[in-house]
């Protein structure tokens, strides 16, 4: 399983492991009462009043990407939140053929960018997991680590779509999730869920590969996405 996975990072490079201070990263998503429909062309109507954050820190180690800075823009309405990321690239790593709008188990070993949602303050080890690679593949995940499983059967009912721009070397990802798939209980202003957001980039095994965090989690010797202790905090404003 994917949590099993361990990343003996720290002895291949110089830089040192990060330390995560309190607070942790806060991102700030404000409410949209009727949105557009969802695209991936940041310069449309539909993004213009949307918060937005970066990735492009390592997700262990104290190192920045900056050819790679991702950035993430939000907002919210009564049913959704909405999410575009914008990711330069210099090559892509892909699963080909795509699976043409179908789930697809295990982007994580291409690149894709990564959302990790939970309302519970309490059980911090269960949340969900949402992914779209560049090719429009996803899956979404309903993530428990008590019982160290990923149900792949559940389905949140969210939208994606994903485009490639190979002259401007950009590739992008939107999703509108459902609100109700990541909490039952009612979203409005002032709501705080717990969230980390990632993009993983790069051609070979996992050593040669960025994997980046929103909010670095800064492990060794674990997966370092799968570390709830140290999620940020998505914040839904007016």
């Amino acid at each position: 399983m994917r949590f099993t996975i361990f990343f003996l990072l720290a002895p291949l490079y110089a830089q040192p492991v990060c330390k995560v201070d309190s607070p942790t990263a806060s991102f700030s998503v404000p409410f949209v009462k009727t949105a557009l429909k969802l695209n991936t062309d940041p310069h449309s109507k539909t993004w213009a009043h949307a918060g937005s954050g970066h990735i492009v820190r390592d997700c262990t180690r104290t190192l920045d990407y900056a050819a790679l800075d991702s950035e993430v823009r939000g907002f919210w309405t009564a049913t959704d939140l909405y999410l575009l990321f914008i990711c330069p690239y210099d090559t892509l790593n892909l699963f080909l053929p795509a699976k043409g709008g179908e789930p697809r188990d295990k982007l994580w070993d291409r690149d894709v960018v990564e959302m990790f949602l939970g309302d519970d303050w309490k059980n911090i080890r269960h949340y969900r997991e949402f992914e779209i690679a560049p090719t429009g593949d996803w899956i979404d995940l309903d993530i428990d680590l008590d019982k160290e499983s990923y149900d792949q059967s559940w389905r949140s009912g969210w939208q994606t779509l994903a485009r490639i721009d190979e002259k401007a070397r950009v590739w992008y990802a939107a999703a509108r999730i459902p609100l109700r798939s990541v909490s039952a209980h009612p979203v409005k202003a002032g709501v705080k869920w717990r969230a980390n957001l990632y993009r993983i980039e790069g051609q070979g095994p996992d050593e040669r590969r960025h994997f980046m965090c929103w909010q670095p989690t800064c492990v060794v010797n674990r997966d370092p996405n799968h570390v709830p202790e140290n999620f940020g905090t998505l914040v839904f404003t007016k």
